[in-house]
């Protein structure tokens, strides 16, 4: 990932808020193929390993996981992002010379991938996932819910992900690069927008 030291974020503990806040990820690995990429929620075991072990499933269907993977895969997940308007610059009045840009928050990680389809596992897994994203409900389904040989069907169409994640990098483009004054204005436009993300990410650019 091209990261300009001003946007380069090493803070361990939020790039690892970035990532449990991320909720889904895109799963890329090389392949003979290609690049091939899915869609995925993952969750992050932070006490295996020195930065983690990621986990999933994938569909049985998909053929990512068939392919022999080239090196390590990679998993990159998206925090707030918001377009910025040159308009909300005093640099626009004082010289016009601005342009767009995005402000964005991003962490990739990267790290050898293991497929699996042992029962026990998949279904840990399953259920840890499960519970992360269950339990802000106050009525929250557990997959001891479903009926047994119906949730044993299912796990017989998934495929389940592990990644020990060997490498993290994190990524704030958040206007470091412009004047205070700039700052100010984003914070200031970004703050009146519609968009929820938007306000939020009003909150994350440094002052």
């Amino acid at each position: 990932m091209y990261t300009p030291p001003a946007f380069r974020d090493t803070d361990r503990e939020g790039l690892l808020a970035t990532i449990r806040a991320a909720r889904l990820a895109t799963f890329v690995t090389a392949t003979p193929q290609g690049a091939l990429a899915t869609p995925l929620p993952l969750f992050i075991d932070e006490s295996e390993g020195e930065h983690g072990v990621l986990y999933g499933h994938l569909a049985k269907a998909n053929p990512q996981w068939r392919a022999p993977v080239l090196g390590d895969g990679l998993a990159i997940f998206m925090g707030p992002d918001a377009y910025v308007t040159p308009s909300w610059y005093a640099t626009k009045q004082e010289t016009g010379k601005v342009v767009p840009t995005w402000n964005y928050v991003t962490v990739q990680a990267s790290g050898p991938v293991e497929f699996f389809d042992d029962p026990d596992r998949l279904i840990e897994a399953v259920t840890r996932l499960t519970v992360l994203h269950e339990g802000e409900r106050t009525l929250p389904w557990a997959v001891s819910d479903a009926p047994a040989d119906f949730v044993q069907a299912q796990l017989r169409g998934i495929i389940g992900l592990r990644m020990p994640i060997a490498t993290l990098e994190g990524k704030r483009k958040l206007s470091q690069n412009r004047s205070p004054a700039d700052r100010a204005g984003v914070i200031a436009g970004l703050a009146e927008s519609e968009r929820p993300a938007d306000r939020h990410l009003a909150t994350l650019i440094p002052t």
